[in-house]
């Protein structure tokens, strides 16, 4: 009996123990908190097992056995979730959702045979788990929960060698989805990732490689080019190397980059910060408290001159010396700086040559410093920019609209350039304008339809026909751009229709027959979505596509199998007349193929679409 005593108390300690593990990665948290409810509806189980009198029948204790070697198991993936490399979690997401779904099965199995009746199990118990096997049945054989939009982001982002402004919106959406903004976060980050590389968790070099890259762009745009600077970002962490046996106070150290500082100052929700830390924070265009994430009513930072005492006084009494502050005053400011208002200025200038300097140079400027797009906005910039999107000099609109987009990568930017009234004007330079400044439209269109409420305005303004024509008509990069741009307005329901009636699918499949473009995958992601509507499913369900899929199956890429299968899947859940015709292609056998060799998700999607054909094939 004192074994399973030992069992029992370990099973309620460690459902315990997940159940306060803290907050978990974004892109898996839904996954983790589902997985530590069912967990925990498995403790009534546990405790009437204990309360049996006399000793334990062995079926009991391999329902325990195996509980122990289930809840293992989802130990070691919660671990993952709440500590891993948050990059990781995101390219691997698929892999990610197998092992849960393996978990499930485990526990699904586990529960499904307790011998109730036996052991006399009460029937509230009972009912209870009969109700997780239920849930557990239905958690393994959900549709597909990955997120498409940072699928499609991850995707953009590692197959593109161009580094435009478009590829950096997304950067910045993809640090924002991550939580991969703040110093503590890229620190915690790059600890995991090394922590990674040292135990070799994966062997593919390819994937190892794309998890340092982008974790080397997030901090170029989290502002820290060199990698040594997530180490040195604070000079005060130099002079305390030669101290590490101190113990510092908590009050002592920044929330955001958790060294000493030596210039506390006071934001408007109350906390303190060092100044060098939240200035960067605020610089690029953050408007809440990074600790408490209260909206900023105002920017002013109050020095907090009590804690800074104190903090000087600790010091002296142990022998720490800290740099010198370093405030910035009006004259450290570069000559580019001091020349942005001038240059605003400029921009309402009755001459059409001042006019057409001043939008060019405000383009450069605002090209890759994050300073500056600020400094811009702040001028009156944007107003003035917008204007200059109806002048007739095709020039003038091409450099204004490519400054509007150098500025939208700033959220707070995105948001005043649409209260300007900019996207209408952006749709007609879209239809109008030069081939530079439709791609630069599309990519602006892109930029500003991150925020949700723009993807149904730009619908609304007849944005989508003009981006299917660039699509269609546009040279390479026009074409990325507007692919890029589709996507993220067909994530709205509406659009996805409005695409389909424009005409989407026939450029789309053009894609699909000129590789050499490189942009399969971002047709399949787009047709995926339309295929989720009827109306998309009959413009591309035609017998001849169908065998453009089962090719891409047979002969494309990890990626094209992967899109292919999906979007093989969905279509035939809707019309088994197609599988038929896929089998007829003789599908099955690269099914089968995938199945021992593809990535995780197309293992688990041609495995599904295997079972499907097998049940059609017995029907018909």
């Amino acid at each position: 009996m004192a074994g399973e005593e030992d069992l029992i108390r370990w099973l309620l300690r460690l459902i315990d123990a997940v159940g306060s593990m803290g907050v978990f990665r974004r892109t898996h948290r839904t996954e983790c908190t589902n997985l530590i409810r069912r967990m925990r509806l498995v403790v009534p189980l546990i405790e009437e097992i204990s309360d049996l009198e006399g000793p334990i029948p062995e079926s009991a204790h391999n329902v325990l056995l195996d509980l122990k070697k289930a809840f293992s198991c989802a130990r070691s993936l919660l671990k993952s979730c709440r500590h891993g490399s948050k990059i990781y979690l995101a390219l691997e997401g698929e892999a990610m959702t197998g092992r849960f779904h393996a978990v499930y099965d485990k526990l699904y199995h586990v529960l499904d045979g307790v011998p109730c009746d036996e052991l006399d199990i009460s029937d509230e118990v009972k009912e209870q788990v009969e109700l997780t096997c239920l849930q557990l049945k239905r958690a393994k054989r959900r549709a597909d929960t990955q997120d498409m939009e940072l699928a499609m982001d991850l995707m953009v982002v590692l197959s593109k060698n161009e580094n435009r402004n478009a590829d950096r919106v997304i950067l910045e959406r993809l640090a924002n989805k991550l939580d991969l903004q703040t110093l503590p976060d890229l620190r915690e980050e790059t600890a995991a990732v090394q922590k990674l590389i040292k135990h070799k968790h994966w062997h593919s070099r390819e994937i190892t490689q794309q998890i340092l890259e982008l974790l080397n762009k997030f901090k170029q745009i989290a502002g820290f080019e060199n990698i040594n600077e997530l180490n040195d970002a604070n000079p005060s962490a130099k002079c305390l190397q030669r101290c590490p046996s101190l113990v510092i106070p908590n009050e002592f150290l920044c929330p955001i980059s958790l060294e000493i500082m030596f210039d506390p100052v006071i934001v408007a929700t109350g906390q303190t910060y060092d100044r060098s830390s939240i200035q960067k924070w605020l610089d690029t265009g953050h408007c809440t408290c990074p600790k408490t994430r209260q909206a900023l009513t105002h920017q002013s930072l109050a020095p907090n001159y009590a804690l800074a005492n104190l903090i000087s006084q600790w010091c002296q009494k142990n022998n720490v010396e800290l740099p010198a502050k370093d405030v910035c005053s009006p004259s450290e400011y570069t000559r580019e700086e001091e020349d942005i208002p001038s240059l605003v200025q400029d921009l309402s200038s009755s001459n059409l040559h001042i006019q057409g300097m001043a939008v060019r140079k405000i383009r450069l400027l605002s090209k890759e410093n994050p300073d500056n797009r600020i400094l811009i906005a702040s001028s009156g910039g944007i107003p003035s920019l917008v204007s200059l999107l109806y002048c007739p000099d095709s020039l003038i609109q091409e450099n204004a609209v490519t400054a509007l987009l150098n500025l939208s990568i700033n959220e707070i930017n995105k948001q005043i350039i649409t209260k300007e009234g900019a996207i209408p004007e952006v749709i007609k330079i879209l239809k109008n304008g030069t081939m530079e400044a439709k791609e630069n439209s599309a990519a602006t269109l892109f930029s500003l339809s991150m925020l949700d409420e723009n993807k149904l305005v730009i619908g609304d303004m007849n944005g989508i026909p003009p981006l299917i024509d660039l699509l269609q008509n546009g040279t390479i990069r026009g074409k990325k751009d507007a692919a890029t741009a589709l996507f993220n307005l067909c994530m709205n329901q509406e659009n996805k229709c409005r695409a389909i009636s424009a005409g989407i699918v026939a450029p789309l499949l053009k894609l699909l027959e000129d590789g050499n473009l490189g942009m399969i995958d971002e047709a399949l992601s787009i047709l995926l979505l339309l295929a989720s509507l009827p109306e998309g499913r009959i413009a591309i369900g035609k017998p001849s596509f169908v065998e453009t899929l089962v090719e891409f199956i047979r002969h494309g890429t990890p990626k094209n199998k992967e899109c292919a299968v999906s979007l093989l899947l969905e279509m035939g859940l809707h019309d088994s007349a197609l599988l038929l015709a896929a089998l007829a292609f003789g599908v099955q056998g690269h099914l089968c193929e995938i199945v021992r060799s593809g990535t995780n998700r197309a293992k688990r999607k041609a495995i599904s679409l295997l079972e499907y054909m097998s049940r059609c094939e017995q029907v018909l």
